[in-house]
C-alpha cells in the first residue's frame, strides 16, 4: 500500500488559487477528479491523519501514488474542466450517475419528410423531439396508441413505408384510421407535418386550446347537421381528455420544473428526480451512488449533502447537453410559416436544462453553478431549496422515492456482492492463486469450416462485464486452427504490454506504465489482467500459456474451460481441475465464456454477411473491387446496401442506372434486367416468389393488377 507521505508536495508549491486536481495509481490511471477553490486549503486535507479521513477518501488515497494539478482562471472554468476529465479518465473513485438500461422516451423524427412517431433509447439524435424519460416503454405505447386517433401521423420504419409506397396500399393502422397513410398520398407532407406539429403541441402542455377548437368544431358540426363528423370529433375529444388523465397535474400550468431528492448515509446515497414540463409529471429517474470522496472542508452532513448535490448537477445535465442536439433542417419538405413559428416556440422546450431547480441543499457555490446550468440553457436557470406549498410537497415525494429506493437496493445488493466475491475467492482458492482475480479476460473462436475466422476478448471486472473494454480480433496467420489463432490473439493482446515493460527498465520509469508517451494519456486496455480464460482445454490453454512465456509475462494466471464437461484446464497439467456444479466460481467463469462466445459470434455473422454480399456483388458486370468498395463506404453497411434503391445506388459517383439495376437485382436474387429487351408501355416487369418455389417473373399493368 503506497504511503501517501511519500509523494506529498513540498510544502509551498501547491498554488491557493482555483484548480482541478486528478489522483493517479501507480500504473498511472486516473482514479479521482477533483476541483477546489483554493487547490492548497483542499490537497492539503488529503494528507491529514488517515484515520480521520472518511472511509473512501482514505482507500482512495492510499491506492494513490501521486497528484497533480491544473491551475484555472474562475471557478466556472474550474467547474468544466472538472466534467471533463471526468468523462474523459473515468475515475474509479468519482460518483458515477449511470444507469444499467437507458430510459425511454417518446421521439418524433422531424428531420424526416414524413415524421415519425417511435420509442427511443439511449442519446438524443439530431434533429429529433423528445418527449419524457418514461419508467417504462409501455406507457409510452399505450398513450401513443389512445392519441393516434386524434393525431394519426406514421408510427412504421423506414422500410415499412417504403414497401407501402412501392406497392401503393397501406398497413393496417392505416386502414383502421390511426394513420393518415401518407405513403400511399392520402394527405401531402405539410398536412400530415401539421398533425405531427398538433401532437407536439398537445405533449408540450398546450393542450387546453386544442380541446376548445376541437369543440367549437364540433358544435359547428352538429349545428350544420353533420352528426358523422361531430361524432368523431366527439371521440377524439374523449380520447383527449383520457391522455390528459393519466399525466396528472402538479404543478401551476406552465412551470418547467426538475425536482431532485437525495438520501443517503456516509458510504451510499439515492438520488431521485422529477421531470415537471408544462406543469405535468412527465418522467421519473433514479440512480444509487457511493458517497464521494470529496465531502467538504468541514465534513458535516450538510456540506456532504451539498457536495452529492453539485455532483450530480454537474454530472446529469452535462450529459444532458452533450446528448441533446439542435434539429437538423428537414430533407425533401419546404417549412411552412406554422413549422417555423413552431419551431422557434418548441426552442425552450428543447433545452436539456429546465428554468427551475428545485434541490434539497444548495452546491457549495449556487452562483457558480447557476452560471454554468444557465450556460448549457442560454437563459437564466433558477437553482433553490423549495419552501412551501406544493412544489415543497412534491420535493418530499421524490426524497420519500429516493428513501424507499435506497433501501430495496440495500437488500438486493446484499445478495449481490456476497455471491461475487464468494466467487471470486473460490476461484482464486481452486486455481492457487494468491489474491481474487479482480480483473479477468476471456479468449473465443469463432469461424465455419475456417473462413471468417474472428476471435472475441470480453473483460470482467469485481465479476460484472465491462464491455467498454471489449475488443475483436480477425485472424490473420492461422485461419481454421482453432490453437494457433488462439495463440495470435494472446500475442497481441500483450505485445504490447511487453514492449512497455522492457522500455520502462531500459529507460528508467520516465512515465507511469499504461501512459502513451505521444499523447500522455491513460491507455485503458494496457493493464493486464489477473486472470485469463481461454474457450478450450489443455491445447489451447497450452498455447496461450506459451505465447504468454515468449513474451515473458509471467504474473497472469492462465486457464481453459472446456464446454463438454465444463472442466477447468491449468497449462501443463494432465488432470483438469473439476468445480463443484453449484458453486459460484463455475457460474461465474460461464457466465464469462458465453459472453465472450456471443460477442465473437455477433462479429463473424457481421464479417460472413459482408463477405458474402460482396461475393454476391462480383458477379455484377462492370462493378470492379473499387467501386465495391466506394458502395460500402456510402452506406455504411451490408443491411443499407440491401435496401437501397436504384436511384440511391446512382447517387455513388461512377455507378449508372444500367449497373445499379444489375446490383438491386444480384442482391435480391432476381435475374439482372436484359438493357436489350424491348419495353412494354404501361408495363412493369416484377419478381413474384412463391412460399415452397423458385422466384418467378411476372408482370403487372399501370394500376397494380397481375397480368
Amino acid at each position: 500500500m503506497p504511503d501517501p507521505s511519500s509523494f506529498r508536495p513540498a510544502p509551498g508549491t501547491i498554488p491557493d488559487a482555483p484548480g482541478v486536481y486528478r489522483w493517479r495509481d501507480k500504473d498511472g490511471r486516473v482514479i479521482y477528479v477533483g476541483k477546489a477553490k483554493s487547490l492548497r486549503q483542499r490537497l492539503n486535507s488529503y494528507f491529514a491523519d488517515i484515520g480521520g479521513l472518511h472511509p473512501r477518501t482514505a482507500s482512495m488515497v492510499t491506492s494513490a501514488a501521486s497528484v497533480e494539478w491544473t491551475v484555472v482562471g474562475t471557478e466556472v472554468e474550474a467547474l468544466q474542466l472538472e466534467y471533463n476529465w471526468i468523462k474523459e479518465f473515468d475515475p474509479r473513485f468519482n460518483v458515477r450517475y449511470r444507469d444499467d438500461k437507458s430510459y425511454p422516451e417518446l421521439a418524433v423524427t422531424l428531420n424526416e419528410e414524413f415524421p415519425r412517431f417511435q420509442v427511443m433509447r439511449g442519446p438524443h439524435r439530431k434533429g429529433v423531439r423528445y418527449f419524457g424519460p418514461y419508467a417504462h416503454a409501455w406507457a409510452i405505447r399505450e398513450t401513443l396508441d389512445l392519441l393516434l386517433r386524434v393525431f394519426p401521423a406514421r408510427t412504421c420504419s423506414t422500410g415499412v413505408f417504403k414497401r407501402a409506397q412501392q406497392i401503393d396500399r397501406p398497413c393496417l393502422l392505416g386502414y383502421i384510421g390511426k394513420c393518415s397513410a401518407p405513403c400511399v398520398g392520402r394527405v401531402t407532407a405539410e398536412e400530415h407535418r401539421d398533425i405531427v406539429e398538433d401532437f407536439c403541441d398537445f405533449l408540450a402542455g398546450r393542450a387546453e386550446p386544442m380541446v376548445k377548437r376541437m369543440e367549437r368544431e364540433m358544435r359547428a358540426a352538429s349545428d350544420e347537421l353533420d352528426f358523422e363528423r361531430a361524432a368523431r370529433l366527439r371521440d377524439d375529444l374523449s380520447a383527449l381528455r383520457r391522455a390528459l388523465e393519466k399525466q396528472s397535474v402538479v404543478l401551476a400550468n406552465g412551470t418547467d420544473a426538475d425536482l431532485i431528492g437525495i438520501v443517503g448515509d456516509d458510504l451510499e446515497a439515492s438520488v431521485q428526480i422529477f421531470h415537471v414540463r408544462g406543469g405535468r409529471m412527465r418522467g421519473q429517474r433514479g440512480w444509487i451512488v457511493d458517497v464521494d470522496v470529496d465531502n467538504g472542508p468541514d465534513g458535516t452532513a450538510a456540506s456532504s449533502l451539498s457536495v452529492q448535490v453539485e455532483n450530480f448537477l454537474v454530472q446529469y445535465y452535462g450529459n444532458r447537453a452533450n446528448e441533446t442536439q439542435p434539429e437538423a433542417p428537414v430533407r425533401g419538405a419546404r417549412l411552412s410559416p406554422r413549422s417555423a413559428r413552431s419551431r422557434e416556440e418548441y426552442a425552450p422546450d428543447m433545452s436539456p436544462v429546465p428554468r427551475e431547480i428545485l434541490v434539497p441543499a444548495l452546491p457549495p457555490d449556487p452562483e457558480q453553478m447557476s452560471d454554468w446550468l444557465s450556460g448549457l440553457r442560454g437563459s437564466r436557470v433558477s437553482l433553490r431549496i423549495p419552501q412551501r406549498g406544493d412544489k415543497k410537497d412534491l420535493a418530499e415525494t421524490a426524497a420519500r422515492n429516493a428513501k424507499d429506493a435506497l433501501a430495496r437496493h440495500r437488500l438486493k445488493r446484499a445478495s449481490d456482492i456476497t455471491s461475487r466475491s464468494a466467487a471470486l475467492t473460490e476461484l482464486a482458492d481452486a486455481l492457487g492463486m494468491d489474491n481474487s482475480p479482480l480483473r479477468i479476460e476471456c479468449i473465443d473462436i469463432s469461424h465455419v469450416q475456417g473462413t471468417n475466422v474472428v476471435a472475441s476478448l470480453v473483460v470482467f471486472e469485481d465479476g460484472l462485464s465491462k464491455r467498454s473494454d471489449y475488443r475483436r480480433f480477425a485472424i490473420r496467420d492461422a485461419p481454421g486452427d482453432d490453437v494457433a489463432s488462439i495463440a495470435e490473439v494472446v500475442r497481441r493482446r500483450f505485445s504490447r504490454q511487453a514492449k512497455e515493460e522492457q522500455s520502462a527498465e531500459v529507460d528508467g520509469p520516465a512515465l507511469p506504465p499504461g501512459i502513451d508517451p505521444e499523447t500522455g494519456r491513460v491507455r485503458r486496455f494496457a493493464y493486464p489482467p489477473q486472470l485469463l480464460v481461454v474457450d478450450g482445454g489443455q491445447p489451447q490453454v497450452n498455447a496461450a500459456a506459451a505465447a504468454m512465456t515468449e513474451l515473458g509475462i509471467v504474473d497472469v494466471t492462465v486457464v481453459g474451460l472446456a464446454k463438454r464437461l465444463e472442466e477447468v484446464w491449468l497449462p501443463g497439467d494432465d488432470e483438469p481441475v473439476i468445480l463443484p456444479r453449484a458453486s459460484e466460481a463455475l457460474y461465474l467463469l460461464q457466465r464469462l465464456r458465453d459472453e465472450a462466445h456471443r460477442f465473437a459470434i455477433t462479429y463473424h455473422r457481421e464479417k460472413r454477411s459482408k463477405a458474402m454480399t460482396v461475393s454476391a456483388l462480383d458477379d455484377v458486370p462492370g462493378l470492379g473491387a473499387t467501386r465495391r468498395t466506394a458502395l460500402l463506404k456510402h452506406f455504411g453497411s451490408v443491411a443499407r446496401l440491401k435496401a437501397a434503391g436504384v436511384d440511391d445506388l446512382t447517387a455513388v459517383p461512377g455507378i449508372g442506372a444500367t449497373t445499379a439495376a444489375a446490383i438491386v437485382a444480384a442482391l435480391s436474387g432476381a435475374p439482372a434486367p436484359d438493357p436489350a429487351a424491348p419495353a412494354t408501355p404501361g408495363v412493369r416487369s416484377v419478381t413474384v416468389r412463391r412460399d415452397n418455389g423458385p422466384a418467378m417473373a411476372g408482370a403487372v399493368d399501370a394500376n397494380g393488377r397481375e397480368e
